[in-house]
Order: C-alpha cells, then structure tokens, then sequence
C-alpha cells in the first residue's frame, strides 16, 4: 500500500481558522482598510492575455530589489512567506537534522521542519514571552541548519533586539537563519543592511500586511546572492502568479497609501492596548497590526461574544506559552472605535 514519508504520516493536520467571514474579521492579521486604489485599477485593466500567459519574476524581482536597497540577485520573490519556509526547509533541512525556534511563533515553521523528517527543537517560553536569545544560542549545535525567528514575532507582536539577532546568525555559520519580517511596516527596524556581512542570514518581507495583499500571495526572500541561486534550481519557475506580478510595482509606487495605513493602525494598536489596560487585561507591547491580550480562562467565551457582537477574533490559547490568550488585529480608525465598544461589552458579560 502506498504511504507518504513517515515524517509526512506523522504531521498533525493544519486547521485553516477560516470558517465563516461573516463580520469583521480581525483574527487573520489582514489588512482591514483593503489594498490600494492604484493596485484595484490595475487588476481592473487586466486583459485576457494577462491571466492566459506563463508570468515573469524577473522585472518584479529587480524592482522590489530596488526598493529593499539590495542587490538584484539577492532577491527572490515566492507565493508568499509560506512558498519562501518551504525552500529554505527543503534546501537546509534533512534527516538527522534540526531546526531550532523559540516558541510561542508561527505555527508553519515546525510543520515544514518536521515535514522534512529533520527534528524540531522547540525553546521552552519565557513567562513574559521575551526571545530567549541565551537559551537559543545554547541549544546551537553542530546538526542546527535552520533558525526560524519571527520579528516582529506572531503571536506576539513582540520584537527581538538587533544584537541579540546578529548574536544568532554568528553562532550558527553553518545553518540558515531565517529572520522572518512579515511585519517590518509596523515596527520599523531589519537586518536587511546585514545581509553582505552574514552569508547564512536570509530576511522575508511580504505583501499581505500593510500592503492589503493577502489574497494574491506575494511574498519575498532576500539572502547571500550564491544562496539565492541556490534556491532558485528547485523552486518553480512561475511559482509567482501573473496577477501578483501585474500588481505589484503599484502596490509599491503607492507609498502613501501604505504609510496612511500604518499611521492608522499604530494609532489603533496603542487605542486598543489602553483599553486593555483599563478593562484589567494582560497585553504585550505590539510592533505588528495586531494584539496579544490575555483574557484568562475564560477566553473561548470571549471570543464566542465578540462574534455574537460582529468581531471575528483569534484564539490562540493553544500556542506554548499562551494559554488564555487571544490575538486581536487592529483595524482602521472606525473599526478600532466599534471593537473598543464590543470589547468593553463583551467583558462585562462574561464578568457578570
């Protein structure tokens, strides 16, 4: 009887969160204000031919190379993050090895390790979930070849210091570290300028956040130009869609759209952790478009009432380290002013 790898038979089966759109969905980390107007036109002007024909990275490639300040071919550009975890997996990982990555984080970087049959070391969380940089550069060993670090990090919306970083990538010069900015818009800081000086460092930016492009799954993986080469054997030639492709030099000639975006989002955040704060909740300083709030033992029914009130939020008590938890995405100036509003409510009844 045929069988897939053991590794493959022995994956637990990832729940995509999305069931029901109704509402507001605040629980995917998406852009709520959607994307630009300038990207709306021109999937608006595609023409047959557009959607019929095999695309081409390679203008898009240069072009986002250009805006990111790096070399041409340092750039890679995939079917979002995800397509970009899934070569460096592939490309660094195998059996007898292991990857290493301190939790709570993205949940795809321990599925795509162990998909591989290499071993996941998992770093137990601080209480205050803080990257425990000590502990990772302990665990460092000869069979480490891939580090995933998220920053700022998913679920927490917490940052890793840039020492602490470059500490990492220097420890390990024969594995891949992976610094994973999907939310660099809202928080600012990248080891982008690193990358000549650390040949094992890779940095993954993608289009789904500020720029309001999930939908079209466009991400980006920057690294050493021989390790990107490397890369480029195996991966598809047209693992990038034609529509992405279309879109994106709008998507990054409208700066101010992007900038508008995150203005109102960083405004939101600070909004909706002082509200936090005041209904007596445990939150985490946020350098992404999203919140971790602790709500406590009662966090499912929270979540059940903020969907009765029109609020789709994510639970993510199941993570390491985050038991009562959940993530909330910050939206636009008035969707901040109706969530505040349900949150409010919404505690009170579970209170009373």
């Amino acid at each position: 009887m045929l069988k897939p790898r053991a590794a493959i038979v022995a994956l637990d089966a990832y729940q995509s969160p999305i069931a029901d759109r109704a509402g507001l969905n605040l629980d995917l980390n998406e852009n709520t204000a959607g994307c630009s107007d300038r990207v709306l036109a021109r999937l608006r002007a595609l023409n047959k031919s557009d959607v019929a024909m095999y695309p081409d990275r390679t203008a898009g490639e240069r072009a986002v190379a250009d805006y990111l300040g790096v070399p041409h071919d340092s750039v890679l550009l995939t079917n979002g993050i995800d397509d970009g975890l899934l070569l460096l997996s592939a490309a660094y990982l195998g059996e007898g090895d292991e990857m290493l990555l301190a939790d709570p984080t993205f949940v795809m970087y321990p599925i795509y390790g162990r998909a591989t049959g290499a071993q996941v070391v998992r770093i137990t969380p601080a209480e205050d979930l803080a990257f425990p940089v000590g502990e990772v550069l302990a665990r460092i060993a000869p069979r480490t070849r891939l580090i995933t670090i998220a920053n700022p990090n998913n679920p927490t919306g917490t940052v890793v210091p840039q020492e602490a970083l470059l500490h990492v990538v220097k420890a390990a010069p024969d594995a891949a570290v992976l610094v994973d900015e999907a939310y660099f818009e809202f928080g600012g800081e990248t080891l982008l300028p690193q990358l000549p000086s650390h040949p094992n460092l890779f940095v993954a930016r993608t289009f789904s956040k500020a720029y309001g492009l999930a939908g079209l799954r466009l991400g980006v993986l920057a690294g050493a130009p021989e390790q990107i080469e490397c890369l480029r054997r195996f991966c598809s030639p047209f693992n990038v869609n034609a529509v992405a492709l279309a879109c994106l030099k709008d998507a990054l000639a409208d700066q101010e759209f992007v900038r508008d975006c995150v203005a109102q989002i960083k405004q939101g955040r600070a909004r909706l952790i002082a509200m936090c704060e005041e209904l007596g909740l445990r939150v985490w300083p946020s350098y992404a478009n999203f919140v971790l709030v602790r709500v406590g033992q009662r966090h499912r029914e929270f979540v059940d009432v903020m969907a009765r009130r029109g609020f789709a939020i994510r639970d993510v008590s199941a993570n390491p380290g985050c038991a009562g938890c959940v993530r909330i995405t910050v939206g636009t100036r008035s969707q901040v002013d109706n969530l505040l509003l349900a949150m409010r409510a919404a505690v009170e009844q579970i209170r009373s």
